[in-house]
């Protein structure tokens, strides 16, 4: 008579854990199974990254940012510290007139003998300074000011918005031009500089804030938020603003070079920092005279500005795609 007993059952790969779990009752009388805390992982488990990983990921992956934000701060360090390292002062007179890219002078001198590399440094330092005072500046002042107008509407956003309108009908040379007439004394400070231009140069960024909070005060975690109990101060700073802080980081990389560039002109036009101190835009407008003769002393000037104002636009466009949601260039 022929066995009908069902053999013994193989294990599987798949079942290597099953002796690792036990039946358990649960309070509605059904079992479950009951894994223990040695249990293998699954093999396609997913890491969660949290929202500034990803931002950061995306950020990487962008190489012309990177290099350029490499690039800006080597920079920003060069021109910082770089006027106390090297061996001639910008005010320093040396005994060699009008000479040509050297060895001992890299970027030459002028014909009083000042060493352009000196010069170039100071005013490098001067135009950052400026730029970032008024990014800083600027940025906050916008940001508040579109905040009140997004989050609360009717008569405060109208109020705000066409003040933000006369601002913007203001331009900054006229203004800095009456100033030099009038407080000459500080016009040609850098400090004064920068806080003019900061009081200027806030109206695109309080647009910007107030178009992103006219859009996120409809959704449901505001509301969720509101019916909790919370303060309308406490929804816009804790709820709202770091939702906005894409729109501002990148808004504000585009002020720097706004800031850079608007300094540049109006020392070229006599209306910034005036000498003895320096800027790259004055040493471009004392260079230009120069241009055919001794063109060192006007094309590293505007060289230098050039890459900086490159750099930032670069970083700026990898900031917005890294702060974009709907980014699918990079998986993160």
């Amino acid at each position: 008579m022929a066995d009908t007993r069902r053999p013994p059952a193989t294990p599987t790969p798949g079942d290597e854990g099953d002796e690792d779990q036990e039946l358990r009752p649960t309070e509605h009388g059904v079992k479950v199974h009951e894994v223990s805390a040695g249990a293998p992982e699954r093999e396609f488990t997913v890491v969660r990254r949290s929202q500034t990983q990803m931002i950061l990921r995306r950020f990487m992956a962008h190489k012309l940012a990177v290099g350029s934000l490499v690039v800006f701060v080597l920079m920003v360090v060069f021109s910082l510290i770089g006027g106390r390292l090297w061996r001639y002062g910008y005010a320093d007179i040396t005994d060699e007139f009008s000479s040509a890219p050297s060895l001992k002078h890299p970027m030459g001198t002028d014909d009083i003998g000042h060493d352009s590399m000196a010069q170039v440094l100071r005013g490098a330092q001067k135009s950052v300074q400026v730029a970032l005072m008024v990014a800083f500046l600027s940025t906050t002042v916008g940001a508040f000011i579109g905040a009140l107008a997004g989050y609360y509407r009717g008569w405060v956003d109208a109020a705000l918005m066409r003040f933000t309108d006369l601002v913007l009908t203001i331009p900054a040379i006229a203004i800095l031009a009456v100033l030099a007439a009038t407080v000459a004394d500080q016009a040609g400070n850098w400090f004064f500089i920068g806080l003019v231009l900061s009081l200027l140069l806030w109206t695109y960024i309080a647009r910007v804030v107030r178009g992103t909070f006219l859009s996120l005060r409809e959704k449901e975690f505001v509301e969720a938020a509101r019916a909790l109990g919370a303060s309308d101060t406490r929804i816009m700073f804790r709820h709202l603003l770091p939702n906005a802080t894409g729109s501002i980081i990148v808004n504000a990389t585009i002020t720097v070079a706004v800031a850079i560039l608007t300094e540049t002109a109006l020392s070229y036009l006599g209306l910034g920092i005036k000498s003895p101190d320096t800027s790259l835009g004055l040493l471009i407008s004392t260079g230009q005279q120069a241009a055919t003769t001794r063109p060192w002393l006007f094309y590293f000037p505007g060289l230098i500005i050039v890459i900086i104002a490159l750099t930032i636009n670069f970083i700026g466009d990898g900031l917005r795609d890294a702060f974009d949601p709907t980014q699918t260039r990079v998986r993160a």
